[in-house]
């Protein structure tokens, strides 16, 4: 019979989740590193760059990788033969370890949680509660695997109960595109087939935290159907060209994961989840002996890239930017921000329009204004800003219209596109759209050099502020024109991608 220590318990969950806000897995960096040598599309590779190089100095600097840190996910598996210590149930000692971990002084974590999903929707202030699930297995240790999965890819689930029949390749192909860009690609998807309906979902979350490995399995081959369809899957949907940020480019997924169970006759569950650039999660086993040890990556094992820009990119002035000014640029495009940038995001845009509809003054001049969807960790040190990358622009569609008319506002930055509907108002209001890039947000925290509370304190992170920024770099996903580049790139990259395979076809 083996003790299990109640603190024990506390401190690893405590210590997991701070190490894996900053450290990215060996194996997943290695995957990302060979995304970037390969890819061929100027934007994505842009893209991975900055990816990279904030993954690096995140693990430096031991600063969050994303400004959402996520919500906690925990497979636990307990031992039949373990004796814990006092009476707080395992559940309380992990959401102990997660309070613990969101509220520590040194690297305070983004609090996401809210209570009262569909009413008040109140933030807890710590992270907690958990989602915890648990199996009770032979053997006298306690196997945790720990996630912290951020809320952008969690939005992208997916389930369908197929017929017995129907091909689950055919459906991922038609879903993914469906996706967008919001979970960050590139990064893994995980899919469950069989069960139930909640059995697909959970099997299809929990084979996330596997290793990256899908370049080991192709080159000793498939052993069985799970592994035949990660490899098809990884192929062809890489093949639709969607690429990093929905760029366009070679590489929209790092590894495809599956796992099945039986099922019933009638029924074939299938769910997909995917992870995004932020992937976090790790794994240890308490025996007894004491709180788990966990080892920091070694810093050789990121690739020698640094995000540079040319010098012919255009830098912009945002305190003297005009509607004129910006419609001379061009979907596509790279820009460097200079000057003062207001943020709001889902909660300060309804009650913006609640205002609005009341002929309420606003709280902010919006005129001649960018806003940056943006929700960031709080600041440490001497920080303007704690990481501050930003959320996924689609949430803000059914805003754009009202909000471009009634506030004299001239543009945005999210991540991820724009719906139709938003970018025929952005057309309309001859508007644009920005993207910075999801997944780098101690990079973009870094040309934050002043942040000043302006409006709805109450909002939390999810209040408006003036950011000044130096050199921000973003890039123009729908100009003034209507024209998408997360319509433009990915459509071009599939063209691409298929005239290589119809050659490749006819030379065999």
């Amino acid at each position: 019979m083996t003790l299990i220590k109640t603190q024990d318990m506390i401190d690893s969950v405590a210590d997991a989740l701070q190490f894996i806000s900053y450290y990215h897995t060996p194996d997943f960096i290695k995957a990302m590193a060979k995304a970037y040598e390969r890819e061929e599309s100027e934007a994505a590779k842009n893209a991975l760059t900055q990816v990279l190089v904030n993954s690096r100095i995140s693990a430096i600097g031991k600063r969050p990788i994303c400004q959402d840190t996520g919500i906690v996910c925990v497979f636990v598996k307990v031992g039949m033969d373990i004796q814990w210590e006092g009476d707080m149930s395992v559940t309380d000692m992990i959401n102990e370890g997660v309070r613990r971990a969101y509220l520590d002084p040194d690297n305070v974590l983004r609090a996401s949680i809210m209570a009262d999903p569909d009413g008040a929707r109140k933030n807890t202030g710590d992270n907690t509660p958990a989602v915890i699930h648990y199996e009770v297995v032979p053997g006298n240790t306690v196997d945790v695997t720990l996630a912290a999965k951020g809320g952008g890819s969690e939005a992208k689930s997916k389930f369908k109960m197929l017929n017995p029949s129907d091909s689950v390749v055919d459906w991922v192909l038609e879903t993914v595109p469906t996706m967008g860009a919001g979970w960050c690609p590139p990064g893994i998807l995980g899919i469950g087939i069989g069960g139930t309906a909640e059995k697909a979902m959970l099997m299809a979350k929990e084979v996330l935290n596997e290793p990256v490995d899908i370049h080991e399995l192709m080159e000793r081959g498939a052993s069985n159907r799970a592994e035949e369809l990660r490899i098809e899957l990884y192929e062809k949907v890489n093949n639709l060209g969607i690429g990093a940020q929905g760029l366009g480019g070679l590489t929209t997924v790092l590894d495809v994961k599956v796992k099945d169970y039986p099922t019933h006759a009638a029924n074939k569950a299938v769910a997909m989840i995917p992870n995004c650039t932020a992937t976090r999660h790790t794994h240890f086993v308490l025996d007894g002996s004491g709180p788990a040890e966990l080892t920091p990556p070694d810093l050789n094992d990121w690739p020698d890239v640094v995000y540079e820009v040319g010098d012919d990119v255009r830098r912009v002035n945002l305190d003297t930017l005009t509607a004129e000014e910006t419609r001379t640029w061009k979907a596509g495009e790279t820009l460097l921000l200079n000057g003062k940038l207001l943020t709001g995001r889902d909660a300060a845009h309804k009650k913006l329009v609640d205002m609005l509809d009341r002929g309420e003054e606003m709280p902010v001049d919006f005129t001649n204004k960018i806003i940056y969807y943006v929700g960031p960790v709080d600041a440490q040190g001497d920080e303007a800003v704690g990481p501050a990358g930003p959320t996924t622009a689609t949430r803000m569609d059914k805003f754009v219209d009202q909000i471009l008319s009634e506030t004299g506002l001239i543009g945005m930055i999210g991540k991820a596109e724009r719906g139709p509907g938003a970018v025929e108002d952005i057309k309309k209001h001859k508007s644009v759209s920005l993207i910075a890039v999801g997944g780098a947000a101690y990079l973009v925290s870094k040309a934050i050099k002043k942040s000043t509370l302006l409006a709805f304190e109450e909002l939390g992170m999810e209040a408006i502020y003036e950011f000044e920024v130096e050199d921000m770099p973003v890039t123009v996903a729908v100009d003034s024109t209507g024209d998408s580049v997360h319509i433009t790139g990915p459509a071009a990259w599939k063209k691409l991608l298929a005239a290589a395979a119809a050659k490749k076809a006819e030379g065999k």
